[in-house]
């Protein structure tokens, strides 16, 4: 295993420093006076009360344990405090700090403290959360302060310049400098441009978005008093002069607005979500309006929303909320959509994978079919627009991968023009070309839009020469108008029969449609582009394909130990339909033990294919097949880390027919493949075989089939 590189003992101080550098050149336009005088002030600390500072802003909190403080680079710990509080970065505890200096104490130190402020009903076994509780309700800072050693407590201060000069170079806050570490550890990968450009446009963007970013970060704490301060943050925030601020805001909004409309503080949730009108902000209004009785109100919004939507998601929920409770329409989109849905039986096997079930069933129709969901899409966007994302676009940091003009819906104002051009390429069907050789120049460079891993060429190509080509060229559109709206909800799957192309969402039982999802197969039925939900009715379904599978190996670690056969037989409707057998070449000399158990000599696999030759075969034998094995989990473990090694993926339904037979034929003492083939009449002449106890599992797995198909029967009837 290779060593990671050593460190230096002053990187803290050299990455903050990197950071401050990479911020006074991008951002100096941005920087305000209270930067430039923290600039001023740091450059002139000691270095070891900057490497005390820093150490303490990369740290969870804001209250540290002076006597905790042990680090390499700082030789006088105590004088750098000094110094700190001196400039004001560091301060003495206070009442303000109360919750956070007992959360932060150990329960040992909060049951002496509470004693010895002659606490006497406090007891050992409580939780450290009670402690806690009873310290912020029954005993005064100053008390807990003088007992639970405060005065060892340092709370770090005067951090806003500091939290924005981060958040302009990271672009989020609550972050630290870990990355930095990372990348010279050799473990993150950044993004090797030789320049880079500013993420904000001007100080009034900036500031309005770190100060929506930070109320947002607040929510995750959850609790009253912190939404209350959040709501009045929101309320009296700074305007939002740039779409991304104004984003920031609405989600704000939003969550704190959710808060209050459930604790029945109408008003207030009210004024929230008309700060921030977002589709999710108006949705919600228009409920709160209607519920509480504002009907006239809530109508008049649903008609400016279906006037003049935000976005086709907000536009579909106006038009269905509308019809429903103005329009005398008793269903509504989501219900009439779902039943709409075409019903496809599939085994129920495939129960938590019911795409890879239908795949299946309509294969066997005749049908291609391609596993897509998002990915396709941002594949498609991602190699057409790769110039103008990753070519003609820097990006704000070395951490940064998604270009900021996504983020901030800037993307189709920048590139009017090659957009357009590229769009009307789409809709004469001559975008192929201009993929494929993005392909060919860029292939494995890495991009914040898609992986290479998931690039499937011929599913774009059945993509593009498939839809119809002005309809394709609007989805497209779409996606360059509010990337980030429409990076999911496409549909599960991508169906070609006749060279048509159709797209379909699976549902099984239990499943509910999101609204994503819903207005993805909407967008894509008016851009002429079929699209559907796949109702999954789970039963026993006898022209699946079963390939039952049995290897032998050199020894039972999956890790360590190779295989050295492996038999496999394939089952539809009860009946063997075809066999696979392979003997491979473990490149590890067989044990004695085994060589006795299984009858597998060296000699037997020293000519034999490696796994890697035979991986195409297997996996083309699997087909859409469900893995089936005795104690299954032995077999799959073996095939599917064979497959890692050679860096491809194996993924199936998986059945196990000694659990089969412990649940539907329960009572017998073993439940060994030999005692079982002795109980139940089946041949087992050439045991610990790979193709012999393939061709035994299969024959107990249609005894377990036909209870399954009984079972399935009954429950359907009832």
């Amino acid at each position: 295993m290779a060593r990671l590189p050593q460190l230096p003992v002053y990187y803290y101080l050299d990455h903050f420093t990197e950071m401050l550098g990479f911020v006074q050149r991008t951002y100096a336009p941005m920087l305000g006076p209270q930067h430039h005088a923290f600039n001023a002030r740091f450059e002139s600390l000691s270095r070891d009360a900057r490497c005390l500072l820093v150490r303490m802003i990369n740290r969870r909190g804001a209250i540290f344990n002076r006597s905790l403080f042990n680090y390499p680079e700082i030789d006088d710990v105590e004088r750098a405090t000094s110094d700190l509080k001196a400039v004001g970065h560091a301060r003495a505890l206070g009442e303000p700090d109360y919750a956070a200096f007992v959360s932060s104490l150990p329960k040992d130190v909060l049951v002496t403290g509470a004693q010895a402020a002659g606490r006497g009903d406090v007891r050992k076994s409580w939780s450290k959360q009670k402690f806690v509780d009873y310290y912020l309700e029954r005993i005064p800072f100053s008390v807990a302060a003088e007992h639970c050693g405060a005065r060892n407590f340092i709370a770090l201060d005067g951090t806003r310049p500091i939290e924005f000069l981060l958040y302009l170079y990271f672009g989020k806050t609550e972050v630290n400098l870990k990355n930095f570490a990372l990348r010279d550890l050799g473990i993150l990968r950044t993004n090797r441009e030789t320049s880079f450009s500013a993420r904000f446009t001007d100080a009034e963007e900036a500031l309005a978005s770190f100060h929506y970013n930070q109320i947002l970060d607040s929510l995750e704490a959850g609790s009253e008093p912190v939404l209350r301060r959040a709501a009045v943050d929101v309320l009296t925030g700074p305007a939002c002069t740039s779409q991304y601020a104004g984003d920031l805001r609405s989600r704000a909004a939003h969550q704190t607005g959710l808060f209050f409309e459930k604790a029945g503080e109408s008003d207030l949730a009210r004024q929230l979500y008309r700060a921030g009108p977002s589709p999710d902000c108006n949705e919600r209004l228009v409920r709160l309006l209607y519920n509480t009785g504002d009907k006239a109100e809530a109508e008049a919004l649903l008609q400016r929303m279906i006037d003049d939507p935000a976005s086709d998601g907000e536009h579909l929920f106006a038009t269905d909320f509308y019809a429903r409770k103005f329009g005398g329409r008793r269903t509504g989109l989501y219900t009439e959509l779902l039943r709409s849905g075409r019903t496809i039986s599939v085994d129920d096997t495939h129960r938590g994978n019911p795409e890879a079930g239908v795949a299946g069933v309509l294969r066997r129709e005749g049908t291609k079919v391609y596993f897509t969901e998002n990915v396709l899409w941002h594949t498609l966007f991602g190699l057409l627009f790769w110039d103008e994302l990753f070519e003609s676009t820097r990006m704000p940091s070395e951490f940064d991968w998604l270009p900021h003009c996504l983020k901030d819906r800037s993307f189709r104002r920048l590139f009017a023009a090659t957009i357009d051009e590229k769009l009307a390429a789409i809709a004469s069907g001559s975008a192929l070309p201009l993929i494929l050789r993005t392909v060919a120049a860029r292939w494995g460079r890495p991009n914040g839009i898609f992986s290479w891993d998931h690039v499937q060429v011929e599913a774009l190509r059945a993509l593009l020469e498939g839809s119809d080509p002005a309809g394709l060229a609007s989805i497209v559109r779409s996606m360059c108008d509010d990337f980030r709206g429409m990076r999911d909800g496409f549909p599960d799957l991508m169906l070609v029969q006749d060279g048509k192309v159709s797209l379909m969402e699976v549902k099984a039982e239990g499943d509910v449609i999101r609204r994503n999802q819903l207005t993805r197969l909407r967008q894509l039925g008016a851009a002429g582009i079929r699209a559907e939900i796949g109702r999954v009715d789970y039963r026993f379904d006898p022209e699946q394909d079963y390939v039952v599978v049995d290897i032998e190996t050199t020894g039972s670690w999956s890790n360590g130990d190779r295989i050295t056969e492996i038999g496999a037989v394939k089952v539809r409707n009860h009946r063997v339909v075809d066999e696979w057998h392979s003997l491979l070449n473990p490149q590890r000399s067989i044990p004695a033990k085994i060589v006795q158990l299984t009858g597998i000599t060296n000699e037997m696999v020293r000519d034999a294919p490696l796994f890697a030759e035979v991986a195409d075969p297997f996996m083309g034998f699997m087909g859409d097949g469900i893995f089936v094995a005795h104690n299954v989990s032995f077999d799959y473990g073996f095939i599917t880390y064979e497959f890692e090694r050679i860096g491809r993926r194996f993924r199936f339904p998986k059945l196990c027919t000694c659990a089969g037979m412990r649940r539907r034929y329960p009572g017998h003492k073993s439940y060994g493949l030999g005692k079982l083939c002795e109980i139940y009449g089946i041949s087992l002449a050439n045991h610990h075989r790979a193709l012999c106890d393939a061709r035994a599992s299969a024959q107990l797995l249609n005894l377990i089939n036909q209870k399954r198909s009984e079972e399935l029967s009954i429950g359907k009837a009832a």
